[in-house]
């Protein structure tokens, strides 16, 4: 990935120059620190201010009573859950035919927080379902396929790391993410093509939301302030990664540069 520090990474046939940009890792590093601390700022402010208004002054549902209120932590994690799968495959499509030099750890870093978002989309959903449905979980065609693309968030952790070559490791989790895209549509239209428990879309639709705006509007800030920590954890975790592999190349070059040293002593000697 990055055997001189201070050189830009060398340019692959057709390889978009706007990605080529941020392709250094050098570039990268020094234009997440400026942008990091503003992210992470603008997440605490947003998330802060949309979890008071979410549980504090939203209304509680007509039906749903209080229990609405698991919804502003449910459905931001299933949009973000859909969304930073989509991230993950365009990762992918760019590690493998364009070689994106920090794609493979973006996508790397990406998965362990999908997961976590999934997880976190399924234990909501249970919770909410407990007091609705008089059951924590039913085999229906959203539940399911939700808990099939939480196994494939799991199946890309473990493939990546499942490899001594870390290069092959992250082909292999490339494939996987990619196959996997075709849970993204079943996901989303699941309610529309089966008869499931699952409530069918109430913001996302051709016509009007069927939310009232006294809800609507604070599940959408929510929303913005989850995305943008989603972001911000991303950009963290990668910046990790990107320094741990600078600290590892200079390390194996000090210590190649140890192992030659006394090579070249006894030569010198004779």
């Amino acid at each position: 990935m990055e055997n001189a520090p201070t050189q830009d990474a060398p340019r692959q046939p057709g390889a978009p120059t706007s990605l080529h940009r941020f392709a250094n890792p050098g570039r990268f590093l020094r234009l997440t620190d400026n942008w990091l601390p503003w992210l992470a700022g603008a997440a605490l402010l947003v998330l802060g201010s949309g979890v008071a208004w979410a549980l504090l002054f939203a209304p509680p549902d007509w039906q749903q009573g209080e229990t609405v209120r698991i919804m502003f932590v449910h459905v931001p994690m299933a949009w973000l859950a859909m969304g930073g799968y989509l991230g993950l495959a365009i990762l992918s499509v760019m590690s493998l035919i364009w070689r994106h030099p920090l794609a493979d750890l973006t996508a790397r870093e990406l998965a362990p927080v999908g997961a976590a978002v999934t997880a976190l989309c399924l234990i909501t959903g249970s919770l909410w379902g407990r007091p609705m449905w008089g059951t924590y979980w039913v085999w229906d065609a959203r539940l399911t396929s939700v808990l099939v693309l939480f196994f494939l968030w799991l199946g890309h952790v473990a493939l990546v790391r499942a490899f001594d070559d870390p290069e092959r490791g992250a082909r292999m989790g490339a494939i996987l993410a990619l196959v996997g895209v075709v849970n993204l549509p079943i996901v989303k239209f699941s309610v529309d093509w089966w008869n499931t428990l699952h409530q069918p879309a109430s913001v996302t639709r051709l016509d009007a939301p069927a939310m009232h705006v006294d809800i609507l509007y604070p599940l959408l800030w929510c929303t913005l302030g989850f995305s943008l920590a989603f972001a911000a954890v991303v950009l963290a975790a990668t910046r990790a990664a990107v320094m741990e592999r600078r600290v590892r190349a200079l390390q194996m070059a000090a210590a190649r540069r140890a192992d030659a040293a006394p090579a070249t002593l006894r030569g010198a000697r004779a």
